[in-house]
């Protein structure tokens, strides 16, 4: 299988939570998820409507029209502690993970890297571009 168009309605509706997951997960990490990390998200996942490799495009452009709302009904579901959280989201991405089986090589790699430059933006929700210019070298706890 090749393309997203041939998933089953309710794989795709799945599948497009793909990237709320991963920005969940990469926000969990200190046991919150903050407003901070919530848009930075979205405006990642918006900008990849049109930066992202041809392989995503059309797909990015579905999840961003219910990122918001698969943000909202997945944060407001998942358990609230950081362990319990972290193991339900890990299992989801399981999941999804098997349903990404169906792409050929190239569409896997891709995403991966995708969903990978993601996790790390998320992650750096908080990071100061001021920190940067005032500390050029990273300081582990500072700027990294």
């Amino acid at each position: 299988m090749n393309t997203f168009n041939e998933l089953s309605t309710h794989e795709q509706q799945e599948f497009l939570k793909f990237p709320v997951y991963v920005s969940l997960l990469a926000a969990n990490a200190d046991g919150t998820t903050d407003d901070a990390e919530k848009n930075t998200a979205i405006a990642f996942d918006h900008t990849k409507t049109y930066t992202s490799n041809i392989l995503l495009a059309g797909y990015y452009q579905k999840a961003d029209q219910v990122f918001r709302v698969n943000w909202n009904e997945l944060d407001a579901s998942l358990p609230k502690g950081q362990v319990e959280r972290k193991t339900a989201l890990q299992a989801k991405l399981g999941k999804l993970e098997m349903l990404l089986k169906k792409f050929d090589a190239d569409y896997q790699s891709v995403m991966h890297k995708s969903m990978q430059a993601l996790k790390n933006h998320v992650s750096h929700a908080h990071h100061n571009i001021l920190e940067d210019f005032l500390f050029p070298v990273p300081i582990k706890g500072l700027n990294i």
